[in-house]
């Protein structure tokens, strides 16, 4: 037992040993004694060498997990960098591969007869938020081994949205996938709910709290309350986990969430009619409501107009913003002009396929119309789903889904924003071999689109070009604790062995195919399990986003 790196408490909270470094306390009696000079002095010394040593040994190992996924690597990815970039997918992504597989070391979640308790789960923000909350759910239910009632969804921000758990996420699948690793229930038991003499008890913790902040201040409540209502849970859990906490936070997001039935099938349909007109297509997601804008303080060149409809919009206590300062430093989305032109500036012809994923566009055709005349052939969920649509139009989650999977199924994928739909798809794409996924270097790549009339179009392609390197979802750009572990998913990123990397040299264009063998393999045994536990499906109208 004392090599495992996993430590039960007698409670049956199951975390990392490093985690329980530092909670118990000694004390002991002290008395007052006279302290020399040398004395002084030396102690202050062994204390700068100590934190000298300390914060040393945390530098190295943060340095050996952002290499982890390329140690001793054959492919010098650092060399290789400054050659010409292909645009449509990265040379070096055939060599790593997805990989979330429960260790040896991790053990099976404790049965349902012994947990602590019902961790009830209220997700926040817009549905890809709510995403990062309800994988992060699931690790906090494995480190409080609590019973996870399938979380509840946020019906009262922005998007005025109530489409439950059941009608986006295929919920039968999310229990049964998880079932090794956290026991997840529809609700919890009405016998049990009748029995409580008080309500479930509710609160908030603070974002990015470590998995310590969970045993010591919500662990003993929950084991006196026996149901506890965690609130507004987005991005409650600390960014750097224990690595198999980090892999079970890939296995929920990656493929213990799936959509239902209905939604699948409408954005393979989408993607299916994208494939028929094009080899490959790219898909631009576009963050350019109203309410965005205004509140953003962005400017994306509409005038008086512009100016007066979203000042109506803003709040007057707001602090008034620079809008063109804001657009100089990167801190606003790039307009559909400004993506036209740098992805031509990348490489693109006018003749590629795009697909728009977009909510509500401020200034709707007329703000896209920059952006066609740059590459005529646009489509939308609106022209490509006509009628299909309908039953989906109350619903912006539903919506927010159908976008989200032609975007994971493009060739390519380009954002104008940072925003949490972008981070998502990004790690994902990584996670599904680092399919070539596109964002703006804002804070570069802004000011050089204002400069644009003060050069000519070589130039600043090749600037552009410049600018967007390490931007462009190359493996290189993986470093451990860089921006959210759903952007990064490092830990679940694993380089493919030496033989294989040999092979696939020798067999030349067989790369892919090799590549995709390979992966299969490792995942064999997530992959084994899902055909295993494959559940029934569930009453059809319990499955559709319509009610």
């Amino acid at each position: 037992m004392a090599n495992k790196p996993l430590f039960h408490y007698q409670n049956g909270s199951v975390v990392s040993n490093k985690h329980v470094f530092g909670r118990r306390r000694s004390s002991a009696a002290s008395q007052r004694k006279p302290i020399s000079m040398p004395l002084l002095c030396g102690m202050m010394l062994f204390c700068l060498g100590m934190l000298s040593l300390f914060t040393g040994q945390m530098a190295s190992d943060l340095d050996r997990y952002s290499q982890r996924f390329m140690k001793q690597s054959l492919v010098n990815l650092d060399e290789n960098n400054r050659g010409p970039i292909d645009i449509w997918e990265s040379e070096y992504a055939k060599y790593f591969y997805g990989c979330s597989v429960r260790s040896d070391t991790f053990p099976d979640a404790i049965s349902e007869q012994s947990p602590n308790g019902y961790l009830l789960i209220a997700a926040s923000g817009g549905l890809n938020q709510q995403r990062t909350g309800i994988s992060d759910a699931v690790v906090v239910a494995r480190i409080l081994n609590a019973t996870l009632v399938v979380p509840e969804l946020d019906h009262n921000s922005y998007w005025k949205d109530d489409s439950d758990f059941v009608n986006i996420f295929y919920v039968d699948w999310f229990i049964s996938y998880l079932a090794k690793d956290v026991t997840v229930v529809r609700r919890v038991p009405d016998k049990f709910m009748r029995s409580m003499e008080k309500p479930p008890y509710t609160m908030r913790v603070p974002r990015k709290s470590p998995p310590e902040y969970y045993l010591d201040q919500v662990l003993p409540i929950l084991k006196r309350r026996h149901v506890l209502q965690l609130t507004k849970f987005d991005y409650r859990l600390a960014n750097n986990i224990d690595e198999d906490l980090q892999k079970l936070r890939c296995r929920s997001n990656f493929h213990a969430l799936r959509f239902t039935e209905p939604i699948q099938a409408l954005g393979q349909k989408l993607v299916k009619k994208m494939r028929q007109m094009a080899n490959r297509f790219m898909a631009v997601h576009l963050r350019l409501e109203p309410d965005m804008l205004a509140f953003s303080g962005c400017y994306i060149g509409g005038g008086d107009k512009e100016r007066y409809e979203l000042r109506e919009i803003r709040w007057e206590t707001l602090p008034d913003i620079d809008a063109v300062g804001e657009r100089r430093r990167g801190k606003c989305p790039l307009t559909p002009h400004e993506v036209g032109l740098m992805l031509r500036a990348l490489g693109f012809e006018n003749d590629a396929y795009i697909y728009v994923a977009s909510g509500e566009i401020y200034g709707g055709e007329e703000t896209l119309e920059p952006l066609k005349d740059l590459f005529p052939n646009l489509y939308t969920k609106e022209i490509l789903a006509n009628e299909d649509l309908k039953p989906f139009l109350p619903f912006s989650s539903c919506l927010a889904t159908i976008d989200y999977i032609v975007c994971d199924e493009s060739d390519v994928f380009v954002t104008n924003n940072n925003g949490n739909m972008a981070k998502i798809l990004a790690g994902r794409r990584r996670y599904m071999g680092h399919k070539r996924t596109i964002r703006p270097n804002s804070k570069r790549l802004s000011p050089l689109l204002m400069q644009r009339d003060q050069m000519d179009w070589n130039t600043f392609a090749e600037k552009v070009k410049a600018v967007q390197r390490g931007f462009m979802g190359e493996p290189d750009e993986m470093r451990a604790g860089r921006g959210e572990f759903h952007e990064y998913p490092y830990s679940c990123i694993c380089e493919k062995p030496a033989s294989d990397i040999i092979a696939a040299g020798n067999n030349g264009g067989g790369d892919g195919d090799h590549h995709q063998s390979r992966q299969f393999k490792e995942n064999e045994g997530l992959r084994k399990r899902s055909n295993e536990e494959e559940p029934v499906l569930g009453a059809k109208e319990d499955r559709r986003c319509i009610s």
